[in-house]
Parts: structure tokens; sequence; C-alpha cells
């Protein structure tokens, strides 16, 4: 029979097996758990997986269904484009068959325009377009048909803009910049390279494959030349420009240009064609971005008109980044106020009108957008009537000063309010402010002390002309009398020490300045009060 203890041992043994399988018991299930749900996540992955390639595997059976139909509406197109470009032709020649002076001497943009497209003359099409800049409106609603009149549009562009795009080739040492001339070229050209057909339009562009090759030619010379000169963004925006239209007319662009793409339209976003530009180019995707980082920059503004360009004003709402841009320019334009020297007014008129040209903007992009509702305009047109009229005051009160002021010597000479003798014109002044009388006394000649030849009792001819340069030039003619010094002045004269001179008679008028003062003794002019110098 076994003892107690003995059996209080296997007891406790027992219990100790019954725990160890209990935890190993709680571990198998915890692990069955752990791959439970491993393997339900696998299958929602591939279950997401799956509708995901389903959804695509639709959407590229549409987009081949679309292709397709495409393809076919093409081909079956094809003869009428065929029939419809060869009574073009027979129109161009007609037309060709003109003379040239009667197109010359045809009146009116349209019809010169149309002209020198049916002859092929892309150098005069280029000179005409040049030499009505001043008529961009009429120039813009006419390029596009007259363009339709060439007989290889693609060429004859190209051939237009050769000579200022993608590099200057002329020969003059500072032309005029042309690139404003070759963006509207360029921009009118898209129409013309569409195809007739309604269906198709600008979805077949009408380049053919030798015209493709020279565009593709003329954009890399553009990227080089524009690298040379230390990148596109320090290329003129109007350059910078014309290649992006270049690029997007004839439809040339390259996936691993696209950085160059972003990077052009970010630093010229605020040209108004760039939004469009950039979807254009393929750069739908990036939208978003460009926007963050056109708000970043404090070019609220741009971002708004990209945002709408790209269909994200619901992303990004427009009136927060307006207020925002208002609010962000008026901190920028105080602190150039406070910061700049307002000696010349300069810096406030500067201030003044870039103030005035933000809310312009914001006012113009406000009535594009129709936005009127959520961005009321009273407060925005009263802020800039009260610019408006503090720059018209300012103007008025700079007149008045100009005018009032004294530009120049003095025309006029005011009487004394006792009827005495005229005060001194206003001529010149000198260190001490003297000048000399409108009245002189009797000519009185007083040599300087340390002239060698004063003492001499001989006659000295002197030839200088009297009086000062004070008389603005207008001195009385040279003494050439000889003139003999009274021998008692001469024998009075100590050097070092003041001499006298002959008495001056002044009128009363000026009344004291023959008081014996040594000052006014010495045949020098009296000093007049500071008030004849304003």
């Amino acid at each position: 029979m076994a003892s107690p203890a003995a059996e209080g041992d296997a007891v406790s043994a027992g219990f100790a097996e019954l725990e160890r399988q209990q935890q190993l018991l709680a571990s198998c299930t915890r692990l069955y758990k752990q791959l439970e749900e491993h393997f339900a996540s696998l299958e929602r992955g591939l279950a997401a997986r799956s509708d995901s390639l389903r959804h695509k595997r639709r959407a590229a059976e549409a987009r081949a269904s679309a292709a397709m139909d495409s393809l076919r509406r093409r081909e079956a197109s094809i003869d009428g484009s065929v029939s419809r470009a060869l009574d073009h032709l027979d129109d161009l020649a007609s037309a060709s068959s003109v003379p040239s002076d009667a197109a010359a001497a045809a009146e009116g943009v349209a019809e010169s325009l149309r002209a020198m497209c049916a002859r092929m003359d892309s150098a005069g099409f280029f000179g005409f377009v040049v030499a009505r800049r001043k008529e961009v409106d009429a120039l813009r609603a006419e390029m596009p048909p007259a363009l339709k009149c060439c007989v290889d549009p693609a060429k004859f562009v190209m051939d237009a803009v050769a000579d200022v795009f993608p590099v200057d080739r002329r020969e003059a040492k500072n032309p005029t910049d042309l690139a404003w001339a070759c963006v509207l070229i360029l921009e009118a050209a898209v129409p013309a390279l569409a195809d007739p057909d309604p269906e198709i339009g600008a979805a077949r562009l009408l380049v053919p494959r030798a015209a493709r090759e020279r565009a593709r030619g003329m954009a890399r010379e553009w990227k080089e030349a524009a690298e040379r000169k230390g990148g596109v963004e320090w290329t003129k925006p109007p350059d910078a420009h014309a290649f992006l239209q270049h690029v997007a007319t004839f439809a040339v662009a390259e996936r691993e240009d696209r950085g160059i793409y972003r990077r052009i339209v970010v630093s010229f976003s605020w040209r108004r064609q760039m939004p469009r530009l950039a979807l254009t180019l393929g750069l739908e995707e990036d939208m978003a971005d460009i926007i963050e980082e056109l708000i970043a920059k404090g070019q609220q503004l741009d971002a708004v008109n990209f945002a709408y360009e790209a269909g994200l004003q619901e992303k990004f709402p427009p009136v927060p980044l307006l207020k925002s841009y208002l609010a962000d320019s008026k901190k920028t334009s105080c602190t150039v106020s406070d910061n700049s020297s307002t000696s010349s007014g300069q810096s406030g008129s500067n201030a003044n009108k870039k103030e005035q040209s933000v809310l312009r903007a914001v006012i113009k992009c406000i009535e594009d957008r129709k936005l009127e509702a959520e961005f009321p305009l009273e407060d925005l047109q009263r802020q800039l009537e009260e610019l408006e009229k503090a720059k018209t005051e300012k103007k008025k009160a700079t007149s008045s000063a100009s005018s009032g002021g004294s530009s120049g010597p003095a025309t006029k000479r005011i009487r004394a309010s006792n009827g005495g003798p005229m005060p001194p014109a206003k001529a010149g002044r000198l260190t001490n402010n003297a000048c000399v009388s409108s009245t002189p006394a009797a000519t009185t000649f007083v040599r300087s002390p340390s002239h060698t030849s004063y003492a001499m009792a001989s006659p000295y001819p002197y030839d200088r002309p009297v009086g000062h340069g004070l008389y603005c030039n207008q001195s009385p003619p040279a003494i050439r009398e000889p003139y003999v010094y009274p021998a008692k002045e001469v024998t009075n004269f100590a050097p070092g020490l003041p001499y006298s001179s002959p008495p001056i008679s002044y009128p009363h008028a000026y009344g004291g300045y023959n008081n014996g003062m040594g000052a006014y003794n010495n045949g020098m002019a009296p000093a007049f009060h500071q008030a004849y110098y304003r």
C-alpha cells in the first residue's frame, strides 16, 4: 500500500500534465485562429484582385470595341476624305491661278491671309502676321480658315516659323522678340491639321510622317538650346510657350519629356494657355500635384485656373484660394511699402499699381467662373475705386507741387513793401548767400592785397569782367579803360589789415548797409535774406 506522500506526488504530477496539455491546446487554438485569419485575408485579396481584373478586362474590352468602331468609321471615311481632299486641291489650284497682284490689292486681313496660304508664301505670311500685331484678334479669327487653304499646312507652318523657332536665326544684332507670332500661328494650325471628317476631327491629325519627324527634330533642337542657356526655367516665357504649343500642335509629345513639360508649365503657369496645354501634353495625372505646388508657391490664382481646367474645383475650392491670394498679396504690398524708400513716391505708386492689378485679376476670375454668389464683388470693386481715387489725388498733388515749385531761375522779382527798389534776382547763390544788388552804386574797383602790382602807381589794365558768376553768365561788359589807383589808398595799405574803400551809398530800402561794418564796406554786395532763395 502506497504511502500518502507517494500518492500526493502522483496527484501533483497529474495536475502538472493536465496544465501542460491545457497550454498546448490553447496554443494550438491560437495558431489555428491566426491561420484562419491569414487565409481569410488571402481570400479577400484574391477576390479584390479578381474584381479589379474583371473591371479592367471590361474596360479594356470597351476600349477595344470603341477603337474597333473608330477604325471601322475611319476606314469607311477614307473614300470620302480622299474625295474631299481632291476637291480641296482643285479649289486651291483655281485659287493659285489668280494673279499675285490681285491678292496684294485685296482688302482685309482674311483675303490677304488666304491668298498667301494658297500660294504657299510662308515668308510673306509670317511677315504679314508680324506687321499686323495690333490686329491680333482679327488674325486669331482668320488664320485657321486661311491655313486650310494650304496644300500642306504642316510644312507651311514649320517653314513660316523656321527663322525664329526653335532658335532665332536672324542676322540682326538686336532682333525683336517674335515668339508671340510663332505661338499665334501654331495655335491657328491645330484646326487646319484636323481631319475634315466631322466624326473624326482632331482624333486624326493630317500630319505626314516626314513633317512629324521634322517637328520632332525641331523640338529636340529647342531643348538642346534651352539646356545650353541653363535650363527651361531660364528661357523667355514666349519661347517656352512656343515650344509647348509646337509639341501639342504636331502631336510629338514624348513620355520621357513629361518632366520638362511639367517644369515649363509650373514656371510659366500665369500664361492663359498653360492649363490647356498641360492636359494636351499628357499631364492630367499630375494636375493635382501641380495645383498643390502652385498653392505652396503663393500662386493661388493660377491654381484656380488649373483646377477648373482639370475639373478638380471640388478638391480645390476656388473661393478660399482667391481669398488667400488676396491676403498674401496685401501682406506683400504692405511689406514692400514699409521697407522701401518713399522719398520719390515711386515705391508707393508701384505698390498701388500692383494692388490694383491683383484686384482686377481676382474680379475677372470670379466673373469668368461665375462665383459671384459665393464671393460678392462689391467689396473688391470698392477697394479698387479707392485705390484709383488715391492714385488720382496723388497725381494731382504731384502736379501741383511741380508747377508751384521753382525748377529754374526766377523770372519775376517782388517789389519791396515800402515801394523801394527791386531786390536782387535769384540768379544763383554763393556759400555765404551773397548776391549783387539790382541797383548798384557807382563802380568801385578794389584790388586784392595779395596782388603783386597793387602797390604800383602805374596804370593797371583791368581787363576782367566786372561782377561775379552770380549774374548767371549775364555779366556787364568788361571795362577796358586803364584805371589808376589813388596814391593815398596805396600808401595807407598794410598787408593783413582791413583796407578801406570809397564810401558806397545804398538806397534807404537797403538801410543799414553803410553803417561802417567791414563786411559791407569792402565793395562786396550785401547778403540778402534767405527768403529770396526759396
